[in-house]
């Protein structure tokens, strides 16, 4: 079984920084795409950050050139740098992996972790 803990979120001021961890479970596990979503209240859950296995991060616009999503392989862990914090940013924070087989593909999710950016 996969499992998928997030860390690193807290309180921050806007124009702050954050790092926030997604560990993943099981040696075997292979990430075909990792990623980061987040929820507001109120809101669809809408996607961060993602980066395939071999091909280039993409970012929602909003956060281009704020975020970096980056993985340790070694560690199974894929992290988000968050800089130039916003209120807008805050949300639960959530990754996802991806893992394909030759006939289907399952998604991986974590319980989240909240981000809060205010004064």
């Amino acid at each position: 079984q996969v499992q998928l803990v997030e860390s690193g979120g807290g309180l921050v001021q806007p124009g702050g920084s954050l790092r926030l961890s997604c560990a993943v479970s099981g040696n075997i596990f292979t990430f075909n795409v990792v990623g980061w979503y987040r929820q507001a209240p109120g809101k669809q859950r809408e996607l961060v950050a993602q980066a395939p296995t071999g091909g280039n991060a993409n970012y929602r616009e909003s956060v281009k050139g704020r975020f970096t999503i980056s993985r340790d392989n070694a560690k199974n862990t894929v992290y988000l740098q968050m800089s130039s914090l916003k209120p807008e940013d805050t949300a639960v924070y959530y990754c996802k992996a991806k893992k394909c087989s030759s006939y289907a593909c399952n998604d991986y999710w974590g319980q989240g972790t909240q981000v809060t950016v205010s004064s």
